[in-house]
């Protein structure tokens, strides 16, 4: 019987069981009409620039900030297999190559047919209210086996506890207060932000995940494997870094 499918940022890809067996760094490979898609929508949507105040405010998280001639936002769902596949192949390279040079800022727009993608968007904020928000975001990206899918890697998961529990651990390692950040992660303050950052992705168009933008013009690109998207990428942030 074939694998039954998992829906991410708006399209079916494989089973994350096939995902895992062969690890999630070659989900590289997974095309769809033969072209790679970004965050679940493969129409570009013209060249037309984003205003900053949409992507950017006071209060973003700057996972890096090199210099102000060049800014990337993304727009990202913790869950999102498609997300943990570009920031194992694409966006964490470029935060180690480029980090000294461009400002690099994530935001939430947790999908409602992710059940543990707002928890873990909850348990970032949170994190970052105690000055740790770049290590939950790395530690939840390079954990996702842990939480994100079953045990058994056969599906995304549901299992808040276990992803609460996983969170938990998270935390411990960073340095973090357990008990805090669970005050925090059910906070108002905490649902405000994410919210925030929900309606200005829909005001820049965003649908799904993961959703980039290089100084206000939305990334859309039109390779077939995840080195061939990943080159273009870093063309992208050069030529942007050498005007």
């Amino acid at each position: 019987m074939p694998k039954e499918k998992i829906v991410a940022g708006g399209r079916a890809w494989p089973s994350t069981n096939v995902l895992l067996t062969v690890g999630i760094v070659v989900f590289a490979i997974i095309v769809l009409g033969g072209v790679l898609l970004l965050g679940g929508d493969d129409k570009p949507r013209g060249s037309s620039t984003v205003p900053s105040s949409v992507l950017v405010n006071e209060d973003s998280h700057r996972i890096t900030e090199g210099g102000t001639e060049v800014t990337v936002v993304e727009f990202l769902d913790y869950q999102c297999p498609a997300c943990a596949a570009y920031y194992r192949n694409i966006t964490a390279d470029v935060e180690r190559d480029y980090g000294d040079r461009i400002t690099f800022v994530v935001r939430n727009f947790p999908l409602d047919n992710h059940s543990l993608a707002l928890p873990a968007a909850q348990a970032a904020e949170a994190a970052g209210m105690q000055g740790k928000f770049a290590e939950m975001y790395h530690a939840l990206y390079d954990n996702y086996e842990q939480w994100a899918v079953t045990e058994d890697g056969d599906q995304l998961s549901d299992d808040e506890d276990r992803a609460r529990a996983a969170f938990d651990a998270f935390a411990k390692e960073i340095g973090l207060d357990v008990d805090q950040l669970h005050t925090d992660m059910a906070s108002d303050a905490v649902a405000k932000r994410i919210e925030a950052d929900k309606v200005d992705g829909e005001k820049a168009g965003v649908t799904g995940t993961p959703t980039l933008f290089v100084n206000g013009e939305r990334f859309t690109p039109s390779g077939e494997t995840f080195a061939e998207v990943k080159q273009q990428f870093r063309d992208r942030l050069d030529a942007e870094l050498a005007r």
